[in-house]
C-alpha cells in the first residue's frame, strides 16, 4: 500500500499519525469553546469569568473590578505607580457623588480609558456600586442603570 501511495506521488499519513492529529484537534475544542463564551462559568479555572471580544461578560461589581479595574488599581484598590500612576480608590472622597465615578467609567480621564462601549448601563452601575461600598468606602445610595443611562447621554 505504501508503494502505491508513493507511486501516486502523494504521501499519506499513517493511521497512527492521523489519530494523533485528530486527538490534538479534539484537545483544542474546550479552548475554542471558552474563547466563544459557550463554556459554563463553572468549567473555567477557579470559577472565574473571562470575557472575549470587545464587551465584558462579567455582571457583578466584584467580577468587573477583579477582571477590569484591578489590573491598574490593584487587588486592594490601593493604586500603583511605576510605568504610570494609578490612583487609590481606598476611602476615596471622589466616590461620594455617584455621578463622578459613573462619568469616569463611561468617558475615561487621563490614562484611564473609556469603558462606555464595553459595558452596559447595568455593568457600569454594578462596578460603581461595588467601589462605593468596598475598600473603605461607605456610600450607600446605589447607582441604577437608569442613572447611568442618563449620564451616558
Amino acid at each position: 500500500m505504501r508503494r502505491r501511495r508513493a507511486q501516486q506521488g502523494r504521501a499519506q499519513p499513517c493511521r497512527g499519525a492521523r489519530r494523533a492529529i485528530l486527538l490534538a484537534l479534539l484537545s483544542l475544542l474546550p479552548h475554542l469553546a471558552l474563547a466563544q463564551n459557550v463554556v459554563p462559568e463553572s468549567a473555567t479555572p477557579n470559577g472565574r469569568t473571562f470575557s472575549s471580544g470587545y464587551s465584558f461578560v462579567e455582571m457583578s461589581g466584584q467580577e468587573l473590578f477583579a477582571n477590569v479595574c484591578q489590573g491598574c488599581h490593584m487587588e486592594d484598590a490601593a493604586g500603583a505607580s511605576g510605568a504610570g500612576s494609578y490612583p487609590s480608590l481606598v476611602a476615596d472622597k471622589n466616590l461620594e457623588a455617584s455621578e463622578y465615578p459613573v462619568d469616569l467609567v463611561l468617558n475615561g480621564r487621563r490614562a484611564m480609558p473609556s469603558f462606555a462601549s464595553m459595558m452596559s448601563d447595568g455593568q457600569v452601575a454594578a462596578v460603581v456600586n461595588y467601589l462605593r461600598t468596598h475598600f473603605g468606602n461607605s456610600y450607600p445610595d446605589p447607582v441604577t442603570a437608569r442613572d447611568v443611562r442618563n449620564i451616558r447621554r
